[in-house]
């Protein structure tokens, strides 16, 4: 069985223009970065079609249940789905996340597909890409520089630096820089204050461009972020600061879309990635507007499962861009539901048709969960080569009593051919007319919109919070900041904040620990349970076999 790079590289990767003409890109708005990839300037495209009053394509969002070891294969099925989508004669683009280097050296090893549901090239994209990820740190970094040094030359604007809330960035997982105590070695590094680092994807200047509808917007977003206040508890933005111009300089040409393709040569955007467990967790807005006016399908992705990356693309995404689901597909394998059926990793090859009933209320608590939405859902089963036919028709049996369509899928092995089922389905219920609507409304007070997603996306018995917290609420929202969503930053692996509490667990609390203003963004952060906005490396990370072998390849991304 070949590996996901051997698959990669003996794949005929077509040149970017070929691949720009066939998505109606006229050259002129292609910026090359080599043969295989670009960036796309979206003001040189045909204007009429770019039009917000035109009629656009339809939106089809691919979500998941919680991830488990087992995998689930999400970005794998997107791929797939609009390969599929293209072979039954739908005019097809695909809409991703890029990679962070953070898990791709922790845990993953990649983030480009699998098998033969892949875009390409694959290394450029798991590693440096066209380099939107240093310009986001570096954009980040500068403004936290420059907080520093305003400081250091006096403080005209009377930063308390007991409350600056602004850190620095890495994109990479490292927990040694999660808390540190900077500007030590004497009055000419300026003044000593505790602070610490979070990974890129988390940071406010991510969601920034992945929610901004172009180069004005980014930068008036940008020069709203809160850094930081005075002692009289007044905010301190990057506007204040003067930061804001110099920023969206370094964002220039990282706002722009990147254009890639799959192995079976159809466009795909991959742009924008912040994490769905720390922060918003969808492409670019940009992106997704501009495949949406280029083609009349469009395959999206939320990132983890349907309670963290699906609830933020409805609530977070769609609220503020105006954009509507046409359609969601639910993936789910046999694997997963087993272990959350109770069945260890190392016994999955097994059959075991009553762990993979007893794992499927998790499958069902999410097809609930997309149904308040309003949004209609078809659940994808991505096979792996393992499973047991009466294991499939479990999960088939499940989907069905609950209202919803299931679909076996043989992308990751087949390619777009092994998903033209479930393309024929998304199309069908993609075409009905959908009821989307928002978990809750605009004017719903700051802890009402957490716990309403707590008890009615976690089915949580509340959300629970200390009194700093709701004083920093309220002060929030007497400031006006009170019309904003809510982000929840938790763990991935279950509809609780414990990560072992898998399946469907009830009645459970949710703490919310932390509460942060992502004011330019235009959400309000909840941090709760354990989850922390700098992730760390397992004990062997993948980074051990990543190298470089004497042809100069790539080799150990997967």
């Amino acid at each position: 069985m070949l590996s996901d790079i051997e698959i990669s590289r003996a794949a005929a990767i077509r040149p970017i223009f070929e691949i720009a003409e066939r998505a109606g890109i006229p050259a002129a708005a292609i910026e090359p970065y080599g043969h295989h990839k670009a960036k796309i300037d979206t003001h040189l495209l045909d204007r009429g079609r770019l039009d917000p009053g035109e009629a656009a394509g339809k939106l089809i969002l691919v979500t998941a249940i919680n991830p488990t070891p087992a995998g689930e294969g999400k970005t794998t099925t997107s791929v797939g789905l609009a390969d599929a989508l293209n072979r039954i004669g739908k005019r097809t683009m695909l809409c991703l996340r890029e990679p962070s280097l953070g898990p791709c050296f922790g845990t993953k090893g990649g983030a480009a597909g699998g098998g033969y549901a892949q875009v390409v090239p694959m290394e450029d994209i798991n590693l440096h890409f066209t380099g939107d990820f240093h310009a986001i740190t570096s954009a980040h970094n500068l403004l936290a520089a420059m907080i520093d040094n305003h400081i250091y030359w006096g403080n005209a604007l009377e930063i308390d630096v007991r409350r600056v809330t602004w850190r620095r960035v890495l994109d990479m997982n490292d927990r040694a820089l999660r808390d540190i105590v900077q500007s030590l070695g004497g009055a000419v590094n300026g003044f000593p204050r505790q602070s610490g680092f979070e990974i890129t994807v988390a940071s406010e200047v991510m969601a920034i461009l992945c929610l901004a509808d172009g180069l004005a917007d980014l930068e008036a977003r940008l020069s709203r972020i809160v850094v930081g206040y005075t002692r009289d508890k007044r905010a301190v933005t990057a506007r204040d600061l003067k930061a804001d111009g110099a920023m969206a300089v370094l964002l220039a040409q990282a706002i722009k879309p990147n254009l890639v393709q799959t192995l079976e040569g159809n466009p795909a955007l991959v742009h924008g990635g912040p994490f769905a467990n720390i922060a918003h967790g969808c492409n670019s807005v940009i992106a997704t507007r501009t495949g949406l006016k280029l083609a009349d399908y469009v395959v999206t992705e939320a990132g983890f499962g349907a309670d963290l990356g699906a609830e933020k693309f409805f609530d977070i995404k769609c609220r503020q861009s105006g954009l509507r689901p046409d359609a969601v597909v639910i993936v789910a394998t046999v694997r997963a539901l087993k272990m959350n059926g109770g069945v260890a990793k190392s016994d999955l090859a097994h059959p075991d048709v009553e762990a993979v009933r007893r794992g499927a209320v998790n499958l069902v608590r999410h097809i609930e969960n997309v149904r308040q939405f309003g949004a209609p859902a078809v659940v994808a089963i991505n096979r792996f080569h393992t499973d047991d036919d009466e294991e499939l028709a479990a999960i088939v049996a499940v989907a069905e009593a609950h209202g919803s369509q299931a679909t076996i899928c043989t992308h990751w092995a087949d390619g777009g051919a092994g998903a033209e089922e479930l393309a024929r389905r998304v199309v069908e219920i993609a075409d009905a007319a959908s009821q989307f609507a928002p978990l809750y409304d605009d004017a719903m007070p700051l802890f009402e919109k957490i716990n309403t997603v707590a008890t009615r996306i976690y089915r949580a018995e509340a959300a629970v919070a200390s009194p700093e917290v709701h004083a920093q609420l309220a002060r929030w929202e007497e400031a006006g900041y009170g019309h904003l969503p809510v982000c929840i930053a938790k763990t991935q692996y279950s509809f609780s904040t414990d990560p072992a509490a898998l399946g469907a667990p009830t009645g459970h609390i949710v703490s919310v620990r932390d509460v942060r203003l992502a004011a330019g963004a235009g959400f309000v952060v909840a941090i709760c349970g354990e989850i922390r906005t700098m992730p760390g490396l397992p004990r062997v990370p993948a980074a051990e076999t990543i190298r470089v072998d004497a042809d100069g390849r790539v080799q150990g991304l997967f």
